[in-house]
């Protein structure tokens, strides 16, 4: 299994535990799991309370959706994401319903959303993989996405899986401890 991270002040078990697999097992997210990690987000905070966050999402029970939104992954992605069970396309509503006014913090929002999701999903023992390695305009022609809805990223989603089913250049750091940079390196104090 993955080693702990070393965490360099006390945060919650959620946050630490939370890490990005890419082998993922053919277990299942029962549905109402999957709908708590909208739900989680639903309850992010937002600029204007707008929730400008939107997502289409399919499981492998749903062949056709999941198979569309694979599709849209960048080749390597592909490779090892074959193997969630969730995949979900990101997208910000990029205006505000307040006078149609552009919403510069649409992105933040949805970023507020996905930590919501990413630790729900924690809770849950499901783990997601964020990625920007998609094909944007191809997610905009095959699900009809039309402005002022921008896909921002994608996530693939499951229970942890054995690496034995993703490709071995990848699999050789799946289980390499997490590593980040020190508090210090991106704090100043006024």
């Amino acid at each position: 299994m993955k080693p702990d991270p070393e965490i360099q002040y006390p945060i919650h078990d959620l946050l630490s535990k939370r890490w990005s697999p890419r082998a993922f097992s053919n277990k299942s997210i029962e549905s109402g799991k999957v709908l708590s990690l909208f739900e989680a987000v639903r309850w992010s905070a937002s600029s204007r309370n707008e929730q400008p966050w939107r997502f289409i999402y399919a499981t492998k029970e749903n062949k056709e959706g999941w198979d569309k939104l694979l599709s849209c992954l960048a080749e390597w992605n592909q490779s090892w994401a074959k193997t969630a069970d969730l995949l979900i396309l990101t997208m910000a509503k990029m205006n505000y319903d307040y006078k149609n006014m552009p919403n510069e913090h649409a992105y933040f929002d949805l970023g507020l959303g996905l930590g919501n999701m990413s630790t729900q999903a924690t809770s849950m023992g499901i783990y997601l993989h964020h990625m920007g390695g998609f094909n944007a305009e191809k997610a905009i022609e095959l699900f009809g996405i039309m402005e002022p809805l921008k896909p921002v990223s994608m996530i693939a989603g499951g229970y942890p899986g054995d690496i034995k089913h993703i490709p071995e250049d990848i699999a050789a750091d799946e289980y390499k401890a997490q590593e980040r940079i020190l508090v210090d390196e991106f704090i100043l104090e006024a």
